[in-house]
């Protein structure tokens, strides 16, 4: 009977590891669950970028669907998905709102001014503060918030057409309904 039992823990131990890997292939590591969907967007009062002596506010923005973009001027991957930005700004679909992560307000600026500025407005968080208040942990990111200030979405990494049409254009025109 032991010897039996010997045999069969290896191959249970085995089999349990398979589970649980396979299980792991199937999830979408892009996809990471955010504890604010559902629950309002966390409160922010910054400056600026187009004038730091004026605030933004996201209580400003209630009363219309807006999509937050976490993006800096160093960040490789936000100058990847900057070109679908400024052609989704012209469309004018949905207000676009760039919150400036640990960045040079000088070197935003003089970024936008060559790329071109998909934003409504663009917030200087310097410090990271209301970046991490979003559960940020890099750049680019984006967030898709309702009328009412409720966050609806959360996409990690650069946005792209696919991901637009499949998942954000979907929920911002349900939201705007």
């Amino acid at each position: 009977m032991s010897g039996l039992l010997h045999r069969l823990v290896p191959l249970l131990a085995f089999a349990a590891l398979a589970v649980v890997l396979g299980i792991g292939l199937t999830l979408k590591p892009r996809e990471v669950p955010s504890p604010f969907i559902g629950q309002p967007a966390p409160p922010f009062t910054l400056p600026r970028l187009d004038d730091p002596s004026r605030a933004l506010t996201a209580a400003e923005l209630k009363g219309q669907v807006w999509v937050l973009n976490v993006w800096a001027s160093w960040c490789a991957p936000c100058r990847e998905e900057h070109p679908l930005l400024v052609a989704l700004a012209r469309q004018q679909q949905v207000a676009i709102v760039g919150l400036n992560y640990k960045d040079d307000p000088r070197n935003a600026q003089e970024w936008l001014l060559r790329l071109g500025d998909p934003y409504r407005v663009s917030a200087v968080d310097r410090d990271g503060r209301a970046s991490i208040d979003y559960g940020v942990y890099g750049v680019p990111e984006s967030f898709v918030i309702d009328r009412t200030g409720v966050v609806r979405f959360k996409h990690i990494g650069p946005l792209t057409l696919e991901v637009w049409q499949r998942d954000l254009l979907p929920l911002i025109q349900q939201l705007q309904g």
